[in-house]
Parts: structure tokens; C-alpha cells; sequence
């Protein structure tokens, strides 16, 4: 497996680290959250992200894509959490279009993939019930009614939820999990809106009685795969959030304490400090391989894609924590303000940490499979 992009994702990587310095830095997020915007995201970003190919770089070109692969969305992912920019990306465009490509039947693919693509709908994927992730522990029924199904639960964590044209529920049926397609203003779902602590949205949605048609099925009634292939989706995205989450939080904190004076000299020349951003670095560059072997392992169908996937989310989640922390006692005193942007990083790197998984999830799924 080689570990290095090929000239288009070079491109892209490159547009992609232009587009989102100058149309959603961190004083974006600031805005948002200082606003209250009751979106969320700018909807006008999304749509030039749409405009840019970007929401659909996971979709075939027969679906209104651009089929670059999940190697290509980390690289626009990374950018993202270099700048916390806040839009649909994860839950749309990766999320919701996976569960479709690899679940939906030919005319769900036809009806929505297209609108992913084009920007025009916003996807969210309700599937977590409780405080931590447990996508073995899904709870949530749907029982025959007529030529459809009746929907019960309650799901939590569902990110960006509160502004979704259409969710994707996973539900327990008598042949085993499914997904379904569920209008947000249908009678029976009540929604709740989230603001997490790093000014991201979510939202808490309660499913009560909620009727659908037999057409609101994805697929089939056994999405088992569908659901594996999704997660180790998701969990490679975020990974790479988190890698460019990280080394912003790295690179910001070797600037400020090369600026940072103390006794008349930089805190960057003391020697302890040196150590530290060392052994960070090659943390950071340990990372970047483990995802960008991951997406790549995804792209090229490998048995052993969703370990990989897992693996990476767990040790990014790890990697990025240490670099904001670092960065925030780096910082001094100031770190702990909202005057540098330092203390935003951390409080977005303990959001992904927990979302799809966090590492002590991963490290005892592995157990489980390998019975350790």
C-alpha cells in the first residue's frame, strides 16, 4: 500500500486548503456561535462546497459525483478541522450518501444521491441511543403497519438533525437492522436541538409511532454491512478532522511560543518545551499515516478497511487531544481564554473524540473480535 497522493488529490488538497481559509476560518465558527445561528452552518457555504464538487466526492459521476473516494473527502476533512468549519460534510456527504450507495435500491440511489451531490438536501443519520456509542445496542423498532412500518425510539447524538431535509433511521426489525428514509416535520418525530460544547450542532430525536411506507425502506431489512461499511466511512472522515484538528493546534502552538518571551528570551528555546513539540511532531506524522492508510484501505475494498478505520479514529482521537492539550498549557494562561483560538480546538477535538467511538470503544471492539 502506498502511502502518498497521486497528482489530483495533490490538487485537491491544495484547493481545498485555499477555499477554506478564505470562506470559513476559525472567526467563521466564532460568528456562528456568538450569533446563535439557528442553522448551524452557512447554508451558502454549503452550497459553494456543492458548487466545488466537494459534497459529492464520495458519489459516482452516474449520480451527479465526482467518485474521487473516501481518500479524497479525508483530504477535504482535514482542511475542515484545520479550520473548525462547521457544514453537513460528515453527515451528508459522507454518512448518509454511504448508507444509500451501499443499502439503497436503484431508484432511492437516483432520487437522492443527485440532490447529496448538488447541495440541495441535507442528510443526517440518526443511529446512536444512549450517552456513548453503541451501534450494537440500537433499540429503536420498526414493526410491519399496513404496506409500511411503525417507528419507536429515541436516538441521541444525531448530528446536524435539527436542519435535515430527511433522516436515515436505524431500526430493529424482525429480520434484523434496517435503515429508513423519515420525513423530520413527520407526525410522531419530535426534535431537539444540541449545541455542543465546540458551538457544532446535533440534536436529540424522539420517534413515537412515526409511520412510513413500505418505500422508506433502504434496501433491505438485514443492513448489517451497509451499517459496518458507513461506520468505517464515518470513523475514517472523522480521523482525518481530527488530523487536521491536531497539527492547526500543533502548528498554532509552535508560533505562539516562538513568540513568547520569558527571562528575555522565547519559551520555544527552552528545552523542555522542545522535547515535548518533538515527540508531539512524530505523533502527529504516526497519525497522518494511520489515516491515510485507512481511506485508502477503504477505497481499494480491503478485508481489513474497517479495522483500519477503527484503529486510526482511535489513535487519532488520541494524537489530537494530546495536541490541544499541549497547546493549551503551551499557551499559558491565555490558553485557557477565548481570546486564542487554541481553546476552541480542544473543546472540537473532545466532540470527534466521542463521535462514532471513542478509543477505549475501539480498543475493547478489537478485543472482542480477536476474544483477547
Amino acid at each position: 500500500m502506498a502511502l502518498v497522493l497521486n497528482e489530483d488529490e495533490v490538487m485537491l488538497r491544495d484547493t481545498a486548503e485555499g477555499f477554506f481559509a478564505e470562506k470559513a476560518p476559525v472567526k467563521a465558527l466564532r460568528t456562528l456561535r456568538d450569533t446563535n445561528d439557528e442553522t448551524g452552518f452557512d447554508r451558502a457555504l454549503w452550497s459553494e462546497m456543492a458548487d466545488m464538487g466537494f459534497a459529492g466526492i464520495a458519489i459516482g459521476e452516474d449520480h451527479g459525483g465526482v467518485d474521487m473516494g473516501f481518500q479524497a473527502a479525508g483530504l477535504l476533512a482535514e482542511q475542515m478541522g484545520k479550520n473548525l468549519t462547521a457544514s453537513p460534510f460528515l453527515s451528508t456527504a459522507i454518512l448518509a450518501a454511504t448508507a444509500l450507495r451501499e443499502a439503497g435500491s436503484d431508484a432511492q440511489k437516483s432520487e437522492w444521491l443527485p440532490k447529496i451531490a448538488s447541495g440541495e438536501t441535507v442528510m443526517a443519520v440518526a443511529l446512536d441511543e444512549g450517552p456513548k456509542h453503541n451501534p450494537a445496542g440500537i433499540e429503536t423498532t420498526a414493526e410491519k403497519s399496513g404496506n409500511g412500518f411503525k417507528l419507536n425510539g429515541a436516538k441521541a447524538m444525531v448530528v446536524d438533525g435539527h436542519v435535515a431535509d430527511q433522516l436515515i433511521v436505524a431500526a430493529k426489525t424482525d429480520d434484523g437492522l434496517a435503515f429508513f428514509l423519515v420525513d423530520p416535520k413527520a407526525k410522531g418525530v419530535e426534535i431537539e436541538r444540541t449545541i455542543m460544547v465546540d458551538a457544532h450542532n446535533a440534536a436529540r430525536i424522539d420517534l413515537n409511532d412515526v409511520e412510513v411506507d413500505g418505500d422508506a425502506l433502504i434496501g433491505e431489512t438485514n443492513a448489517e454491512d451497509a451499517l459496518h461499511k458507513m461506520l468505517a466511512a464515518g470513523r475514517g472522515i472523522v480521523a482525518a478532522e481530527l488530523l487536521g484538528a491536531g497539527s492547526e493546534a500543533f502548528r498554532s502552538t509552535v508560533e505562539y511560543i516562538k513568540e513568547r518571551k520569558q527571562f528575555g528570551v522565547p519559551v520555544g528555546s527552552f528545552q523542555a518545551l522542545q522535547h515535548r513539540s518533538s515527540h508531539l511532531y512524530s505523533e502527529l506524522e504516526i497519525a497522518r499515516s494511520a489515516v491515510l492508510g485507512a481511506l485508502t484501505a477503504l477505497d481499494a475494498g480491503d478485508e481489513n478497511a474497517n479495522r483500519y478505520c477503527s484503529m486510526a479514529k482511535a489513535k487519532l482521537g488520541e494524537v489530537a487531544k494530546l495536541a490541544a492539550l499541549e497547546g493549551v498549557q503551551m499557551h499559558g494562561g491565555v490558553g485557557m481564554t477565548d481570546e486564542y483560538d487554541i481553546g476552541l480546538f480542544l473543546k472540537r477535538v473532545r466532540v470527534l473524540q466521542e463521535l462514532l467511538g471513542d478509543a477505549a470503544y475501539h480498543q475493547n471492539d478489537y478485543a472482542k473480535a480477536n476474544k483477547f
